[in-house]
């Protein structure tokens, strides 16, 4: 015989009690599970693991599984936070709303059967190109496809389900974005008419992020990534070899890309009129 606990751990943490029953478990054994402490109840019938994220706990209580950004977030997607943080609730075409207490739920319908939990990737894309903005979807959607959450059949659900607006932006994506300030900053210059070259090797310095034109290299320094002193030193080092083979290298942090960029393209821009000359 299963535990509840054992069986919700293997179920991602939240599920029917009908499901839990199929096991073997009885509905006197979840019922005691549940007073012990050892699982929760979130409402009639579903229950999940004390530790559950909170989300999609509310999710389910609400009726559905937890999507868009929040959701993204919790499958390792980059996503830029977001001033909304109601929860986002996948009903699945015609799925039906719980009342719970402090509910301030957003609801999605959409083709498919919801489940509980972590709504599939393709899905909160989708849910989420309706509420977050154009570079917060196409940096989410890039990260997605680098961390191989996305494969070419979700592509193309996604290509199909977004109206033909968005196909510029699917048609722009590149699955080596490793970070989702590169995927904001090529996009941007994109719409500027700067083009870049991505993640391009060069002898001597290594791969870099992007060279524009010839002589031009730019790095997007992560705020999670680049902070001892070793990187930097080793940064460093990388510029002066790129430097010595007549490259300019300019580096643009989280706060510069997200909440300077005025500054980041007058830079972009003086350096590629110091390289005309």
């Amino acid at each position: 015989m299963f535990d509840p606990a054992y069986l919700l751990e293997r179920f991602g943490g939240i599920s029917h009690g009908s499901r839990i029953q199929q096991y073997g478990c009885s509905r006197s054994e979840v019922r005691r599970a549940a007073d012990a402490g050892r699982i929760n109840r979130v409402r009639q019938g579903v229950y999940a693991l004390p530790d559950l994220d909170p989300d999609i706990v509310t999710a389910a209580a609400h009726g559905g599984a937890l999507t868009c950004a929040s959701a993204l977030r919790a499958w390792g997607v980059w996503v830029l936070p977001e001033p909304d943080r109601s929860i986002h609730v996948w009903l699945g075409k015609a799925g039906r709303a719980h009342a719970h207490p402090g509910c301030a739920c957003s609801v999605h319908f959409s083709v498919g059967r919801s489940a509980l939990g972590l709504a599939p990737v393709a899905d909160c894309l989708i849910h989420a190109y309706r509420c977050i903005d154009g570079e917060a979807f196409f940096a989410a959607y890039e990260s997605a496809w680098n961390k191989r959450l996305i494969g070419a059949h979700d592509r193309a659900r996604i290509r199909a389900a977004l109206p033909r607006s968005a196909e510029w932006m699917l048609d722009l994506a590149r699955p080596d974005a490793e970070s989702g300030l590169e995927s904001l900053l090529r996009l941007r210059l994109h719409l500027l008419g700067i083009r870049l070259d991505c993640q391009v090797d060069i002898a001597g310095v290594g791969r870099v992020d992007f060279v524009v034109g010839r002589r031009l290299i730019l790095e997007v320094d992560g705020r999670e990534n680049h902070a001892g002193v070793d990187r930097r030193h080793r940064d460093l080092v990388r510029d002066a070899a790129a430097s010595a083979l007549g490259f300019e290298t300019l580096r643009f942090d989280y706060a510069m890309v997200v909440h300077e960029w005025p500054s980041v393209v007058a830079a972009i821009e003086q350096a590629l009129l110091r390289a005309a000359r």
